[in-house]
């Protein structure tokens, strides 16, 4: 198939030291890291096993509001809010 394709600068440059490294044709260098690259995704987009955090019990919160975030970095900075 014959195509044509705009390359980011720095995708070229490392194509072309690629090419240049290996002594290949572009077409063979860019097949083969297309190659290389779908075989990647599609071994990186099967489904993962859910991971769950257990819940832990830290007290009562120590802060009037949580909707305060200047309250709560006063706090944290040990500043005295008002």
């Amino acid at each position: 198939m014959r195509t044509t394709l705009t390359l980011d600068d720095d995708v070229a440059a490392d194509i072309e030291r690629l090419r240049r490294e290996r002594d290949l044709s572009l077409k063979e260098v860019v097949n083969d890291v297309l190659r290389r690259g779908l075989h990647e995704s599609r071994r990186t987009s099967r489904r993962r096993e859910r991971f769950r955090t257990p819940p832990l019990a830290v007290g009562r919160c120590l802060l009037p509001s949580l909707d305060s975030v200047a309250h709560a970095l006063a706090i944290a900075e040990g500043e005295d809010f008002r």
